[in-house]
């Protein structure tokens, strides 16, 4: 970075100039992601908390660890990325997320919530090692604490004689609003007579910048009356000194406290509420929606065109609420998704049978197993990169056990601007490593919905995941859910008859690979089914081609083109079989079109290899190695 950071000069501010500081970082993170998309209404909240934080401790040497980069936005423009900020989600520019190799002021890379705590856990204990004496600050939202990890590490702290003090920014927020017992309390600190009249306290106490007050205070807050009237702390039952509510958006406050907090040597919980969305009305107002968005007018909040197509994600949505108006057995599951994942409208029409369990993917799961065990149909909506962390559940409780449990794994393969840690390129390799386990992959929107009306009303035995992509149709939704229908999940569909070679793929390759079949005189199968494989199109697949390209959108060790290579060599085929994937790597932010393309995953880079092969194929009947 050749531009000196920010912070480095914010104690010369005066308060008011601050406060014109936060004004205009406001205004340059809403228009660039009006622009750009990202993360707006969490990033509008934290503005002052920032600003606050970095005047107070020195990020040059103190370890100041965000928990994902939902809310990190003014701490990218603090140190050294303001000039390169337009950059930001753009293809080679700046990640929406902290990424250690972007800037040395991002301690620790992360794009799943729940990480920071347990990573300043390590580090504390490494600097212990090597004799560092440093600060370490974590920033974690309210719904990050309530992740399994983070709770985890909080666990650990008094035990491990952590000193490190946890900044919890409260909008009672996550992606939409928080759930579960720890969220409920914190709003019961925010409310409750007790802890507003120690906010006095605590006030008075900074304004005088007593220590020994503090450290008073510190003593009043732990004692018997408190717990006598509001029944404890779960924060200081496990060893932490809790501090606040504290108010977000005072500079001054916020400062004043920070500095108190610095001098003393123990670990703090210091609990700072904001508003998400502040500063901007639309946003303030409805923060979920908010949360993340495309393209939009800065200045009312509206999608800057209107959109006539269908969304996977929608289309599911909508199917399973039809499909559970005709079953009642059907409940919908999520990890603080139900936005996200085209649930939001079968919250409504049937709350008793929908569960958003928070930011807990891992109980979400065998949560999962444990409503099949007892003849529920659970359907589990979560996004592929998320599924990621309950990888011991579905194997140890779901598939191990041989549950009846659905997964609609969204964001299934390249998501685009969010990056390499929200891809969901890994999901067809741990999840076909799985025994009993089955893996769907829609080629459209009309696929998806069949297969969930089929999979739902007639019948399913196994555990079984559906895969489907960041991606829309134009297609109307009442279009579809009318035109559902049963059809034979686990048979090979042949879209196009060709006599030069054969093109295996599955999802969202199909429609990709359509005009390449058809000008190269290739015959082309909608895969739908991953696993199991249709063996008996397959043997006639391997009879017929002595060329094979299998193509699908994710990685190709241990993936679909992979189980194909596998079978061939269990058949003996001769033939030529070529793997159309993501090579072992972690792909960059882009558009989603761009990085396609980037990999070879769209209609060119899907040519170029029939091209190859078809050269390969010449050379090989003239004689030419």
């Amino acid at each position: 970075m050749n531009e000196s950071p920010l912070f480095r000069r914010l104690k010369d501010y005066t308060y008011p100039q601050l406060a014109m500081l936060a004004e205009e970082i406001r205004e340059t993170i809403t228009s660039v992601v009006a622009t750009n998309t990202g993360h707006l209404a969490s990033n509008l909240g934290t503005v002052e908390l920032t600003l606050a934080l970095y005047r107070v401790f020195d990020p040059d040497r103190d370890i100041i660890i965000w928990d994902t980069g939902h809310q990190a936005y003014t701490h990218k423009l603090l140190t050294g990325r303001y000039g390169s900020f337009r950059s930001l989600r753009k293809k080679g520019g700046l990640s929406g997320f902290l990424k250690v190799s972007e800037s040395p002021y991002d301690r620790f890379g992360a794009g799943h919530v729940g990480t920071a705590l347990p990573a300043a856990l390590g580090m504390e204990k490494s600097d212990e090692l090597f004799k560092i004496s440093r600060n370490i600050i974590v920033v974690a939202g309210d719904g990050a604490i309530t992740s399994g990890m983070a709770l985890e590490a909080l666990n650990q702290m008094k035990d491990l004689g952590s000193k490190i003090k946890v900044i919890m920014n409260d909008n009672g927020m996550s992606i939409g609003k928080n759930v579960g017992s720890l969220s409920s309390a914190m709003a019961e600190m925010r409310l409750n007579p007790f802890y507003r009249e120690i906010k006095g306290d605590l006030k008075n106490t900074l304004e005088t910048m007593k220590l020994g007050g503090l450290e008073q205070l510190l003593s009043k807050i732990k004692s018997g009356l408190k717990a006598t009237i509001l029944g404890g702390n779960v924060f200081e039952d496990m060893g932490l000194n809790y501090i606040g509510p504290v108010g977000g958006h005072d500079i001054q406050e916020m400062e004043t406290l920070f500095n108190a907090v610095k001098e003393i040597d123990e670990p703090f919980f210091v609990h700072v509420v904001t508003k998400k969305g502040k500063g901007l009305e639309y946003a303030e107002k409805n923060p979920a929606r908010f949360h993340s968005v495309g393209k939009i007018d800065p200045e009312s909040g509206e999608k800057t065109f209107d959109s006539v197509e269908v969304s996977y994600s929608d289309v599911f949505g909508r199917t399973l609420t039809e499909l559970a108006s005709l079953d009642p057995s059907i409940v919908a599951i999520t990890a603080a998704m139900p936005d996200g994942t085209g649930l939001s409208g079968f919250m409504e029409k049937f709350p008793a049978r929908f569960y958003d369990l928070g930011i807990t993917e891992q109980l979400c799961t065998t949560f999962a197993a444990g409503m099949a065990v007892s003849h529920s149909k659970p359907v589990f909506a979560v996004y592929s990169t998320f599924l990621q962390r309950a990888f011991d559940q579905l194997a140890h409780d779901v598939a191990l056990q041989d549950l009846p449990v659905l997964f609609a794994v969204d964001r299934a393969g390249i998501v685009g601007q969010d990056g390499p840690t929200h891809n969901g390129i890994f999901d067809i390799a741990f999840l076909s490593m799985l025994p009993n386990m089955r893996v769907l992959s829609p080629s459209s929107v009309q696929e998806l919905s069949n297969m969930l009306y089929t999979l739902l009303l007639k019948g399913m035995e196994h555990p079984t995941a559906i895969r489907y992509p960041r991606e829309a149709e134009v297609i109307s939704l009442d279009e579809v859910l009318s035109s559902m229908k049963e059809i034979a999940l686990w048979k090979w569909e042949e879209i196009m008859h060709g006599e030069e070679g054969a093109i295996l793929a599955t999802g969202s390759m199909v429609s990709r690979s359509y005009e390449v079949a058809l000008n190269y005189g290739y015959a082309l199968y909608n895969c739908r089914s991953i696993k199991p494989l249709d063996e008996s199109m397959l043997e006639y697949v391997f009879g017929k081609y002595d060329t094979i390209v299998c193509v699908e959108e994710g990685i190709k060790r241990g993936g679909f083109g992979s189980g194909i290579a596998l079978k061939a060599i269990e058949h003996g085929y001769a033939g030529k079989i070529d793997l159309v994937a993501i090579d072992d790597c972690f792909s960059p932010h882009g558009t989603r079109d761009e990085i396609l393309s980037e990999l070879g995953l769209d209609t060119r880079g899907i040519e170029k290899t029939i091209s190859r092969l078809r050269g390969e194929k010449n050379a090989s009947d003239y004689g030419i190695r």
